[in-house]
């Protein structure tokens, strides 16, 4: 007697679900991996330990270079000791905090007309081959311009006021800040582009929603050059441009330093305009680049 044997086509079915369920299963296990938050402890071992240890070394070695009498003049070097106890009577006094917001609500205010104007001149630029043409190469060579070179021009037309602080910010910034719109804009792919023309995206429209977005890295990278040609065109302001009518910043802190002699007052002014500008990058910049990065999943989070 003949026996039938029947196949069923489904019979591995189930071998291939529990296959494709353990992959999806360790798919989102890595990803759930990679974007868990991570620990106090892992962030304060990886970010906040580092720099704690290297300004450790720093006073270290600069106590030490006070203590061996490696240098012995401290009308050269002062200790660590001295700059702190500038720090503290500046902080009894009560001028401390007024060094600080004097030049950064004069740098912040100066970057964000810079960022006004550079953005759309950048987008120009960008965008027609005349305009790119006729003052693209003036916008690379006013960039590699020291800021410094404008104070006295400056001076001269505007006078001792902060209108000509805030004229040195914008000849230092808006080049810096167009030609990152500009070389970011020129790494925008073509298709997205012609997508965005092809959904009814032309004009101010497609720039705003297509071209901008698509510029970002570039763009923020020009953005942070931009505040840091801002932060040294004040600092170079203040310095040269010293009057009573300004106020005291830090680059006029520095001034005041060296017309004393006084290394403890010039380290106390360097250290504060170090101190701003690593705040200003940690606290504004940094969170915009990584948010961008992630966004495009260039950046794990965590």
């Amino acid at each position: 007697m003949a026996s039938t044997e029947t196949t069923d086509p489904t019979a591995k079915a189930p071998a291939r679900d529990s296959g494709i369920a353990g992959v999806e299963a360790g798919l989102d296990a890595l990803e759930t991996t990679a974007t868990a938050a991570t620990s106090f402890r892992q962030t304060f071992v990886n970010k906040i330990l580092p720099p704690i240890i290297a300004i450790a070394v720093v006073l270290v070695v600069w106590q030490a270079l006070i203590t061996f009498k490696i240098v012995d003049d401290p009308a050269k070097l002062p200790s660590p000791s001295d700059v702190g106890n500038e720090f503290k009577d500046a902080w009894l006094e009560g001028r401390l905090l007024e060094y600080i917001w004097t030049s950064v609500s004069r740098g912040l205010l100066g970057f964000l007309l810079a960022l006004a104007i550079g953005t759309p001149l950048g987008l120009l630029v960008a965008r027609v081959k005349f305009v790119r043409a006729a003052i693209g190469p003036i916008l690379s060579g006013l960039q590699s311009l020291p800021s410094v070179a404008w104070v006295p021009p400056a001076v001269i037309w505007l006078g001792l006021n902060n209108s000509m602080m805030y004229a040195v910010i914008l000849l230092g910034a808006v080049p810096s800040i167009a030609n990152g719109l500009v070389s970011g804009i020129d790494q925008v792919p073509p298709l997205f582009l012609r997508a965005g023309r092809t959904m009814g995206a032309t004009g101010l429209k497609g720039a705003w929603h297509i071209v901008l977005p698509a510029s970002l890295p570039g763009y923020l990278g020009g953005l942070k050059q931009g505040w840091a040609f801002s932060w040294r065109s004040l600092m170079a302001a203040e310095i040269i441009a010293s009057s009573p009518d300004l106020g005291v910043g830090l680059g006029a802190l520095l001034e005041n330093g060296r017309n004393a002699s006084s290394m403890a007052m010039v380290f106390e002014a360097i250290i504060l305009i170090l101190f701003v500008g690593i705040a200003i990058d940690l606290l504004i910049f940094s969170p915009l680049e990584r948010r961008v990065l992630r966004g495009r999943g260039l950046l794990v989070k965590g």
